[in-house]
C-alpha cells in the first residue's frame, strides 16, 4: 500500500483530493488534524515524517481569505503559509518522499498580466497589492519545490487552479467568493420571496471557474503523470501548471446561470457603483491539455452539485 499523506484534508480541496483517492484500492491515505500535528511546528512536522514513512505528499495545507481578511493580516499570511510549506517540502526531503504536490494560487502572477495567463508570466511583473504576502508565500512554494528537484533530484511538483468551487466551500455572507457568496443571496431570497438580487459591479468582468472536483483530479493526473511527459512540457525553473478549464464567462452569465439552478425567478440587478475588479482572469491551459488533461464538469453542472450539497448542509452555515 503507498502511504499518501493529504495535508489539509479538511479545506475544499483537500476534501476532494480525498475523496478521490479513496476510490483508489491500493493507497492508504494518512490525514491529521491540527490538534495532532501543528503544521507551523517544525519539530512537530519533522517527528510526524520520520514516523509516517510516507510516500506522496499532496500539499493541499494553506491559510486563505479574502481580500478583506488579506488586507487585515498580512504578516499572518505571508508567515503561516510559509512556514507550512517549508516544513513540509523540507521535512519531506529530510524524510526520503520522493513525490510532492504543491498546491498554489493564480494570485502569483502580475497585476497587469497578459490575458489568459501563461506559466511563463510568473515574476514577469508588480503583484496585486491587496494579496501579494500571500501571493509571494505561494511563488516561494513552487521555488522550494524547483530548489529541491535541482539539488536532490526529487521529483516536486506544483499545480496553480483558477478560482474554484463546490463542495465545502465557504458560505459565509460575509468573507466568502463569488459563486458561493451568490449562492446563498439566490437561496435566501427565493425562500422570502425578495424581487430582486444585487450583484456587485457591471457584471461584464470575464471570470474562469472550476469544479473542486476537477482540481483534485487534475492534482491527483499532473502528480502521477510519467517524469518523461512531464519533464517534455516542463523546465526546471518553470515547471508549475496551470490548472482549469481554459473557458471564462462573464459575472453577469454565472449570475444567470446560478439563478436558473437554485430557482430563482426574480430580478438581478448590478449594482454599478461597487467595484468591477480585474476585467478578465483566465489561465492558459496550454502546458495541462500537453499533458493529457482536460476538464469535465460544465459550469451549470458544477453549479448543480454545489447547490445539491449546499441544500444539505445549509444549517452548518447560519450566522
Amino acid at each position: 500500500m503507498k502511504r499518501v499523506f493529504v495535508a489539509g484534508h479538511k479545506g475544499m480541496v483537500g476534501s476532494a483530493i480525498v475523496r478521490q483517492l479513496e476510490q483508489q484500492s491500493d493507497i492508504e491515505i494518512i490525514t491529521c488534524d491540527r490538534s495532532q500535528l501543528n503544521l507551523l511546528n517544525q519539530a512537530e512536522v519533522k517527528a510526524f515524517f520520520e514516523n509516517e514513512k510516507i510516500d506522496q505528499v499532496y500539499l493541499a495545507a494553506a491559510k486563505v481569505g479574502g481580500i478583506v481578511a488579506n488586507n487585515s493580516y498580512p504578516a499572518e499570511f505571508i508567515y503561516e503559509n510559509l512556514m507550512i510549506e517549508c516544513n513540509i517540502i523540507h521535512s519531506s526531503h529530510m524524510a526520503d518522499v520522493n513525490d510532492l504536490l504543491f498546491l498554489g494560487s493564480s494570485c502569483i502572477y502580475p497585476k497587469m498580466a497578459e490575458q489568459p495567463m501563461a506559466e511563463s508570466a510568473l515574476l514577469a511583473g508588480t503583484l496585486e497589492p491587496t494579496n501579494e504576502p500571500y501571493a509571494v508565500a505561494k511563488i516561494a512554494g513552487i521555488k522550494l519545490c524547483e530548489s529541491y528537484n535541482r539539488q536532490y533530484g526529487r521529483n516536486y511538483r506544483s499545480v496553480m487552479p483558477t478560482n474554484l468551487y463546490g463542495e465545502n466551500d465557504n458560505f459565509h455572507p460575509d468573507h466568502s467568493h463569488v459563486i458561493p457568496a451568490l449562492m446563498r443571496r439566490f437561496h435566501e431570497a427565493k425562500l422570502s420571496n425578495t424581487p430582486e438580487v444585487v450583484v456587485w459591479g457591471t457584471g461584464k468582468p470575464m471570470r474562469e471557474f472550476l469544479h473542486v472536483d476537477d482540481m483534485a483530479a487534475a492534482s491527483i493526473f499532473v502528480a502521477n503523470v510519467s517524469d518523461e511527459i512531464y519533464q517534455r512540457c516542463t523546465e526546471p525553473m518553470l515547471s508549475h501548471i496551470n490548472v482549469g478549464t481554459g473557458v471564462d464567462c462573464t459575472i453577469s452569465e454565472m449570475a444567470h446561470t446560478m439563478a436558473d439552478v437554485v430557482g430563482y425567478q426574480g430580478t438581478i440587478i448590478f449594482d454599478t457603483t461597487k467595484p468591477d475588479g480585474a476585467p478578465r482572469k483566465l489561465l492558459d491551459v496550454e502546458v495541462l491539455k500537453k499533458l493529457g488533461w482536460h476538464y469535465q464538469i460544465e459550469l451549470k453542472e458544477g453549479l448543480q452539485r454545489t447547490y445539491d450539497w449546499y441544500l444539505q448542509h445549509q444549517n452548518d452555515f447560519r450566522t
